[in-house]
């Protein structure tokens, strides 16, 4: 239960901490925490790996010497007798088991571990902001029902917050069988209470806003106060977790490939299924598995110092 008021708790304390920035200051709320995250090295680290991470991905396929796929020095790799070719003016990364060029496997992989990301955090991030939405406006404005709506979508997603997010993640891909939407399905469920509860609580912290309470006096429909009003003024925490939930998502997708249940062919490159089929050949050729391992977790850690910097810089105990 410890481990539920903990995660419940940081929610709430990020929804709390936005809300206060946005009244407690004239200034414009993203203005002011931009300046802020100008100033601060860990957001721009964070900020550089992110980029050369998206412009890899993205050129990745173009750029890559080799074919992905090509087993071109096929006959150059013994797996069985522990003979494995490292790093070499033609190939920089080495080959794998297989023969592939190594290098241009990362470049191409690096493109499905961002799609894979991105997705996966999308759908928490849309079916989340729908059910705390829905969970906000009904504690909001909905009265004694709306309370008692709000209780019973809280408590489903106190619920899923007490399992491991990996072990949820796990049962529900293998579930619904191996394939990269199932990863994407998976990992994207994960997120889904996290949003919820974010959104749900910077709703009430902003419900009892003085312009929220001007447009009930006005006599203004709940429903164009929760859409016009309250929504827009309550999505910056969403935002800040939807820079920390791309880290998660990006080394919970990479641990489902890992573990066999990510995109059936082993041929097309990605990050965790290269680690996957590395992790075979580790006392020979243990380079195989640092290449997409170190590239998980610098692009995990990049995620990670900008969604830290920005949460801190909505923090008003943190202005300067």
């Amino acid at each position: 239960m410890s481990l539920v008021s903990t995660n419940t708790s940081k929610l709430d304390r990020l929804a709390e901490l936005t809300a206060k920035s946005e009244t407690s200051s004239g200034a414009s709320l993203w203005r002011e925490a931009f300046r802020r995250l100008r100033s601060s090295k860990m957001a721009v680290i964070g900020a550089v790996v992110i980029a050369l991470f998206v412009v890899v991905a993205v050129v990745g396929p173009w750029v890559a010497p080799h074919g992905p796929t090509a087993q071109i020095w096929r006959g150059e790799v013994f797996p069985n007798q522990g003979k494995f070719v490292g790093p070499r003016a033609e190939n920089w990364f080495g080959l794998d088991h297989l023969g592939r060029d190594m290098f241009s496997r990362f470049l191409v992989g690096a493109r499905q571990t961002l799609l894979v990301g991105v997705v996966s955090m999308l759908i928490g991030l849309i079916a989340g902001a729908v059910v705390g939405a829905v969970s906000g406006a009904a504690a909001t404005l909905g009265g004694r029902t709306g309370r008692r709506i709000d209780s019973v979508i809280m408590r489903v997603t106190d619920i899923m917050l007490a399992l491991p997010s990996l072990l949820l993640a796990v049962s529900i891909a293998a579930v619904m069988g191996q394939s990269l939407t199932t990863v994407m399905i998976a990992v994207g469920v994960v997120q889904v209470p996290v949003f919820a509860r974010l959104l749900r609580g910077s709703m009430l912290a902003q419900g009892g806003s003085d312009y929220v309470l001007a447009a009930r006096a006005l006599g203004i429909r709940k429903r164009r106060i929760v859409l016009t009003q309250i929504m827009p003024n309550s999505l910056s925490p969403v935002i800040v977790q939807a820079t920390l939930s791309l880290a998660t998502a990006i080394i919970e997708a990479a641990a489902l490939s890992y573990l066999g249940l990510g995109n059936p062919d082993p041929a097309v490159p990605e990050w965790g299924v290269m680690l996957s089929q590395a992790q075979r050949f580790f006392d020979n050729a243990p380079m195989m598995s640092v290449y997409p391992a170190v590239g998980i977790i610098i692009t995990a850690l990049g995620f990670t110092l900008l969604g830290e910097a920005m949460r801190e810089a909505l923090d008003p105990k943190l202005r300067g």
